[in-house]
């Protein structure tokens, strides 16, 4: 159990005893001046009680039992109640972070919880780039940290492999498959033009030369998914990124997924025929207008489909779905959860991730890229630039809803200033230590000679890591793992900097290498949550 935890459950136990019943939340306070916890039970009590706040806090804090966690409590204007953590319960706590290892930071908050947790999911139609990158690092990170903290959670990814741009994709490589012919190549303007498209023809040619010229686009759109989206796992497998169902949108109509959803929305009388096309109500019920379901030249719109496919979601029981969007989805949202609603479903268990763009930017300035003209940077592209962890880190340390500019110098940089090589140096430099005086990695009862104010702050940072995996997977925001794995490192390095790890005295070193052990843990405990492997030499 947490500081935190512990504070809110004392709080909670001494108002009980005050004969109130209200919620208590413990937060640590940006001003360290302000304790190390705080409350404001005490303001949120004034109207219930009729009283003046720090009245309140006062009585509160009179009332609260002697235990071994509290150095001191206080009661501050204008009825804030802050706490300071005795010392030496901090350093017995050391051991708990020692004994529970890699364990450390979980708990069972989720409850075994069911989540679909789905992301990514681009289009079988070229390679992966910046974007699919991003929604893949966000996706991941935040299945582990679910995961980690006691949901079940099942991660998808759903491939859109009907539809007309999978036929795109099929004349794309028959035209180039063409080309390699000696007949001409006349690719559409919607079509595809990435280099992959050329290396698909070139295959083609080398199993079967000429052969194939009177073959119908499916064949090559075949070929085409086929090979696409196994490279696009083996990708996401190198990335540290897996899955654990792949749903397919023509599976969908294969089993009749797509029609039973479209009788079920002709039966709601939300329906209506207009211009010879057949259009669904969504407008009702907060859409910005209403949407086509089949077209008027009889084909089915992309949004019947996406129904089908969310509600065979529901179908199958999660107790929460969560999808990751790109940032040209941002419509969707009211579509789909209007369409749910429409079918007597709880909109509120879809929570859709709207994931903004990526500025690629190298000697100060932008990269610009296109997808549709074949000039793009790819997931490994930008892997064998950077590397997986400065990858993985620097689209870790963003929220999602923000536009992010990824700056590839920086990433590279092999100083201080590049956070994720500051964080591995960090790492680095334990391992050193512990390998070399790994005779005193001996489990200690007493903590009685590390008795420094920059043990203390190390303390408290490593004991809000339980905290911050949890408020990181209850909000949905991966990247304060990141940020907290930054500020544990900047800790770290100013401790090392000022204090002597080995020193004449046998039992202090000892400690410190017990505590430095521990910094090791949960630094690697949440760098794994944003699949990050850190180096263990520099």
């Amino acid at each position: 159990m947490s500081i935190k935890n512990e504070l809110e459950i004392i709080v909670k136990n001494t108002i009980n005893k005050l004969e109130i019943d209200e919620e208590v939340t413990i937060e640590i306070p940006k001003n360290k001046d302000n304790g190390d916890y705080s409350t404001n039970i005490a303001l949120k009590l004034t109207k219930k009680l009729k009283q003046n706040p720090m009245e309140i806090a006062n009585t509160i804090i009179k009332n609260i039992d002697n235990n071994n966690i509290i150095k001191k409590v206080e009661a501050i204007a204008p009825g804030f109640i802050n706490f300071y953590i005795d010392e030496d319960y901090l350093l017995e706590k050391l051991n708990e972070i020692l004994d529970k290892k890699n364990n450390y930071g979980k708990s069972n908050y989720g409850q075994n919880k069911k989540i679909n947790l789905e992301y990514v999911s681009a289009n079988p139609t070229g390679l992966l780039h910046i974007g699919h990158c991003r929604g893949a690092t966000y996706g991941d990170n935040l299945a582990r940290i679910l995961t980690f903290i006691g949901y079940d959670v099942t991660r998808e990814y759903y491939v859109n492999d009907a539809g007309n741009q999978m036929n795109n994709l099929g004349i794309s490589i028959k035209e180039r498959y063409k080309e390699l012919c000696h007949q001409s190549c006349n690719i559409p303007e919607d079509g595809y033009h990435g280099k992959e498209i050329i290396t698909l023809a070139q295959n083609i040619y080398d199993n079967y030369q000429d052969k194939k010229l009177n073959e119908d686009i499916e064949f090559f759109k075949q070929e085409g998914l086929e090979h696409l989206l196994d490279k696009i796992k083996k990708d996401l497998d190198m990335y540290r990124t897996n899955f654990d169902v792949f749903t397919s949108e023509q599976s969908l109509y294969d089993n009749g997924m797509v029609d039973i959803v479209l009788d079920r929305l002709k039966k709601t009388n939300k329906c209506y025929i207009e211009d010879n096309a057949l259009w669904l109500k969504t407008r009702d019920y907060g859409d910005e207008k209403d949407r086509v379901l089949i077209k008027n030249d009889g084909n089915y719109t992309y949004f019947l489909p996406d129904i089908a496919y969310h509600m065979d979601k529901y179908r199958r029981g999660y107790e929460e779905m969560i999808d990751v969007f790109g940032s040209d989805h941002h419509g969707y949202i009211n579509r789909l959860k209007s369409a749910i609603t429409i079918l007597g479903e709880d909109p509120s268990k879809l929570d859709i991730k709207i994931l903004q763009m990526v500025r690629l930017i190298k000697n100060n300035e932008e990269v610009k890229l296109s997808k549709r003209t074949g000039k793009t940077l790819t997931l490994t592209d930008l892997v064998e630039e950077v590397g997986i962890n400065a990858t993985r880190y620097f689209f870790s340390s963003k929220s999602l809803d923000s536009q992010m500019d990824f700056d590839l110098d920086l990433a590279t940089k092999q100083s201080n200033e590049n956070p994720i090589y500051y964080i591995e140096y960090a790492n680095a430099r334990i391992c050193s230590i512990l390998n070399k005086y790994h005779k005193y990695d001996k489990k200690i009862e007493n903590y009685r000679n590390i008795k420094e104010i920059d043990t203390y702050i190390i303390l408290k940072k490593l004991y809000e890591f339980e905290d911050i995996v949890i408020s990181a997977g209850k909000n949905k925001l991966p990247h304060l793992i990141a940020n907290y794995v930054y500020e544990l490192a900047s800790l770290f390095h100013s401790y090392y900097a000022k204090n002597k790890i080995i020193t004449d005295n046998e039992e202090k070193t000892q400690e410190k290498i017990m505590l430095i052990k521990a910094i090791k843990i949960v630094l690697n405990n949440a760098l794994d949550l944003i699949g990050i492997i850190p180096r263990e030499q520099m």
